[in-house]
């Protein structure tokens, strides 16, 4: 009777696992991967939260039209009659105010802190957006707000 070989045994001809050639491209094409993934990841959670900001500035340019049509006058009228605008608010990682505010006119900002330092969105009572800053490698949109790196 013909004795079969060993598997797996100490002594075997036969040696398992991964050489360290082959683990050193397995780790460098992981470092190749996380180097375009990371960045990208980084600027898609970004982009989620300025949509944050601009929903917050769309919303409350809303409420003040609404409370300009029932007073008019964007400004607040006694203790009866409060405007939106009358209060800083915070949405987020941005700070919602109003530092331009008239009787016929306003201005209502989103100035980012922590990741979205650096973004300042802007609507007045004529829809007129803008983005008066942007952070570190996007672009500054002068015509609408800015909604991704390149722009507008």
């Amino acid at each position: 009777m013909k004795q079969q070989p060993a598997r797996g045994r100490i002594g075997s001809s036969r040696a398992y696992g991964f050489t360290l050639i082959e683990v050193m491209v397995t780790v460098a094409i992981i470092g190749i991967l996380a180097a375009i993934a990371i960045p990208s990841y980084r600027d898609y959670v970004l982009r989620g939260q300025l949509v944050d900001a601009q929903n917050a500035l769309a919303t409350l340019r809303a409420n003040m039209e609404r409370y300009f049509q029932d007073n008019r006058d964007y400004r607040s009228i006694g203790s009866t009659f409060t405007s939106p605008c009358a209060a800083s608010s915070t949405v987020g990682s941005f700070t919602i105010s109003c530092p331009t505010l008239t009787a016929t006119t306003f201005t209502a900002q989103a100035v980012g802190s922590g990741p979205t330092n650096g973004f300042t969105f802007t609507v007045d009572q004529q829809n007129t957006r803008a983005t008066s800053a942007a952070g570190s490698g996007w672009t500054r949109c002068t015509t609408g707000w800015t909604t991704k790196k390149s722009g507008c």
